[in-house]
């Protein structure tokens, strides 16, 4: 069945309509989640994920008008964004840790004396640089995320970065025995 075939058919008999697309794009779909999702979200939240794709996708094409120039298009469009909004909502109900309680599980370890060692370096870059660095190289933050959290711009983030990774090798290059 072509796109058009399947836009006529969502258009007169949209439960016949719908159930071909999701037996046609689900597996198109689910790659899609999962590349998004996969680390944050459980398995049964991406299959709900997809159930709410398949679903916008329908109210989406009323909305239009059912003119659309690719189904598939379409739909990695509104997987893309809706993905997208389930991570963030996702993220911010990951527990976050504070610099001490980081700093304490890297003491624990004895045996990894170079990571503590890193951590007070870390700790030693002051604020707002301490929490960058934690945000970008411990929670795998983005700059634009970090930058938006920390309510400066993208280029000061990355420019902070560049330069506490100077300093930061200073800093360990002077403890070095």
């Amino acid at each position: 069945m072509n796109d058009s075939q399947l836009i006529d058919l969502l258009r007169t008999d949209p439960n016949e309509g719908l159930r071909q697309t999701v037996q046609t794009y689900s597996p198109y779909v689910l790659k899609i989640a999962y590349n998004k999702l996969g680390g944050v979200c459980q398995r049964e939240d991406i299959e709900e994920a997809v159930s709410d794709i398949f679903l916008m996708f329908y109210k989406s094409l009323e909305k239009v008008g059912f003119e659309v120039g690719s189904v598939k298009g379409f739909l990695s469009v509104i997987a893309a964004r809706h993905c997208i909004n389930v991570y963030e909502s996702a993220a911010k109900q990951q527990p976050t840790l504070s610099f001490e309680e980081i700093e304490e599980t890297i003491a624990d370890s004895p045996s990894d004396s170079q990571a503590l060692r890193l951590a007070e370096a870390i700790k030693a870059l002051g604020s707002p640089d301490t929490e960058i660095f934690m945000r970008k190289y411990f929670f795998g933050q983005k700059s634009r995320e970090i930058a938006k959290a920390l309510h400066i711009r993208t280029n000061t983030v990355d420019k902070r970065i560049s330069r506490g990774l100077v300093r930061l090798r200073k800093i360990l290059e002077e403890e070095m025995p």
